[in-house]
Formats: structure tokens, sequence, C-alpha cells
């Protein structure tokens, strides 16, 4: 399938089959697609936690607005913003920058500069809601591979971050928990999976100034 195909193929799946699972080099996929998702300044400030447990599966769903589907998915993502995000952050991308790129001081001095500043003066509620922002972008991302991987998956934004930073015991890595993602292939009984997709005509959704 071209990409607008498999967008239209896409949509967000109400049964999962549970018989069926992602392959490793699927996994892979989604792995590096999180991975190579655009973010603010290239700071990366996410981290991608990829759950296959049944056990904890279950245990998330009474917490997700009693979302079958946590259960029944192959795989269980949820992506993560740091509680406390520092300025060491910021340390950490520009080491990275020179390691890879062998970037010299003086060229790299000047960004880290004022990258180090506009992160110290935030608040961390500021920096919460900035780093949420790019886990939305990220999510976009894996929507999109997902489709082209004839992948399923139903984006939620219905849990309870509490209880899954609790029960995923995210909180030793300064993590929170802000989007969640099943992953796995629909079910034949999905009463969705062969509804015609409901969007806009695209002269009511585009705006094109020459």
């Amino acid at each position: 399938m071209n990409i607008i195909d498999s967008l239209k193929w896409r949509y967000a799946v109400k049964k999962f089959d549970t018989n069926k699972e992602l392959s490793e080099l699927q996994i892979e996929t989604l792995k590096e697609a999180f991975n190579l998702t655009a973010t603010s300044y290239g700071l990366q400030p996410l981290k991608l936690v990829i759950i296959k447990n049944k056990k904890i599966q279950e245990k998330l769903v009474p917490f997700s607005w009693n979302q079958q589907q946590i259960l029944q998915a192959s795989h269980l993502l949820v992506i993560c913003v740091k509680d406390n995000y520092t300025t060491q952050e910021v340390e950490n991308y520009f080491n990275l920058v020179q390691k890879i790129r062998n970037t010299p001081d003086e060229v790299i001095n000047p960004f880290k500069k004022f990258l180090t500043a506009e992160i110290a003066k935030k608040t961390q509620e500021e920096l919460y809601i900035s780093n949420k922002n790019q886990a939305y972008i990220a999510l976009g991302n894996l929507l999109t591979v997902c489709a082209s991987q004839e992948i399923d998956s139903c984006p939620m934004e219905g849990f309870t971050p509490d209880k899954y930073d609790e029960i995923l015991d995210l909180t030793k890595d300064n993590l929170k928990s802000v989007l969640v993602l099943p992953v796995g292939f629909r079910a034949s009984d999905d009463y969705m999976k062969d509804l015609t997709k409901v969007r806009r005509n695209i002269s009511d959704s585009i705006i094109e100034i020459s």
C-alpha cells in the first residue's frame, strides 16, 4: 500500500486478535521509528516503555477506563516524559553531538549556552507541558509507521497516569506516563474494521495560500 492507502486502512482498533503477536522485526521497526521522531531542538525528552506481559497489562485495564484493548494487544506502548527535567539533558545532548559528529566546542557552545538558559528559566510544569507536546509528535509518528507496516493500533489518552507510574514503577527512572498505544492486529469481529472512514472533505480541512 502507498502511504495514503495505509492511512485510510488505519483506524482506532476496538478489539484486537489475542492469538496474533507482532514479530521481533516489527517491534524493532517501532523502536527505531520512535527513536527517529522529530523533537524540539533534537533533545528527545521522551522514553518508550514496551510491555509484553499479560499480567501487567491486565493490572492496567482498570486504570485505562476498562478499555480491553490494553489486555488484548500484542504489545502495549507507553510514552513517557522525565518527571524532573534539568539542564543536564542539554549537557548530555551536546556530549552526544560531539561524539557522533566530532563538532568543535566553538561551534557547539553558543547553541548549548542558549538551550541551557532556555531550560533553566522554565518551571518544571512548563517543561512538563512542553515535553508532553513532544510525546504527541512521537505518537503521530508511531501511528503512521504502524499503518505503513499494517500493524493495528489504538491511541489513548484515557488512562490514569499516576496508577500507570505506580504499576510500572516508573518513578525509579524519573518518568511519568503521558500517552498509551496498544498495538497488534485487529480481530475479525471488530465491528469498526469494515466501517467507512469518516473525514471532512479536504476543502473543509485545508487552506491554501498562493
